[in-house]
């Protein structure tokens, strides 16, 4: 598949978003948040930012971007309408917690819960919008809503983290839940690669053709003299050598640095350990835009099968 920019920052910003927000809500109330106002002005600028910034992007990718509000109107059979209902749904509980905490210093840990449910239920309809594609196999796959849940939650852990160790307050016990979710990640993350890499194909030519009694199908002749928008968008090519590459890069961005400055932090006094940490959260991040890239561009759809893909 082509990679399209906006569709990537749209999955990563919104994925750290509402991963972000989600730990808000969880938290809401309890000690492992500071009370300030501050605090909560930062945290949710950051959060509803990345998300209003990630909604706005996948706006992009459409024909017609003026008519985005056309797309929760099929919210019964498509899972692009649910996600955008569930994500503008999850501004009202998501905005009335933080106008409660920063005007008036008051949480309800109710407010909270909603919003950390419906931050989940937005991430999944996300990762439900490719998962249910059968066409493509590599993203009709369970472990793809899976892979999509952790990495928003590992990517909004690190920025939490990165806020409040500027603001001076970092309980013992988030970094290593940050510890817990990288590792966890990155265990969903290869085991998701190991199984698209040895996965049979599910359609071929020959099926594809229903010529396959009478031998192999290979392509004649191209179905057309030019490039058009299914090879531009379906039949995006990656050299598995360049694939291979990236992966390495987005494992050591998104898992490794970040892990290994998450556990610096643990040891360096607080001025350095902010300092680790925040860079944790931005190379977890870039890992994640990495990982995003690959898992569009190493997609193939099974219309490819009839310009030339010899399976998908």
């Amino acid at each position: 598949m082509h990679p399209a920019l906006s569709v990537i920052l749209f999955t990563t910003a919104s994925g750290a978003g509402y991963g972000l927000l989600f730990l808000i809500g969880l938290l809401t109330g309890t000690p492992l948040l500071p009370e300030s106002r501050w605090f909560a002005l930062a945290a949710f600028a950051l959060s509803l930012g990345a998300i209003s910034f990630g909604l706005m992007a996948s706006t992009f990718h459409l024909g017609r971007p003026e008519r985005a509000w056309r797309a929760v109107s099929q919210w019964r059979s498509s899972w692009l309408s649910r996600e955008g209902i569930a994500s503008l749904a999850t501004y009202l509980p998501a905005g009335a917690l933080a106008i409660l905490w920063v005007f008036y210093g008051r949480t309800l840990p109710w407010l909270g819960w909603l919003t950390a449910f419906m931050a989940v239920v937005t991430v999944y309809c996300t990762a439900m919008i490719y998962a249910s594609l059968k066409p493509i196999p590599r993203w009709h796959h369970p472990l793809v809503p899976a892979v999509y849940l952790l990495l928003g939650l590992m990517t909004g852990t690190l920025l939490l983290q990165a806020l409040l160790a500027l603001f001076s307050h970092m309980p013992v016990r988030l970094p290593w839940f940050a510890i817990f979710v990288l590792l966890a990640g990155l265990a969903a993350k290869l085991a998701y690669w190991r199984s698209i890499d040895k996965a049979e194909p599910r359609s071929t030519a020959e099926s594809a053709t229903g010529l396959g009694a009478l031998g192999r199908v290979r392509l004649l002749e191209a179905p057309h003299t030019s490039e058009n928008y299914l090879m531009k968008e379906m039949g995006h090519a990656i050299a598995r050598k360049h694939a291979g590459k990236l992966r390495w890069l987005s494992i050591f961005f998104g898992f490794l640095l970040p892990l290994l400055l998450t556990l610096l932090g643990l040891a360096l006094p607080p001025l350095l350990a902010a300092g680790a940490v925040v860079i944790a959260a931005l190379s977890g991040l870039a890992g994640v835009l990495l990982e995003r890239w690959l898992f569009f561009a190493e997609a193939k759809h099974a219309v490819t099968l009839y310009y030339g893909t010899a399976a998908v």
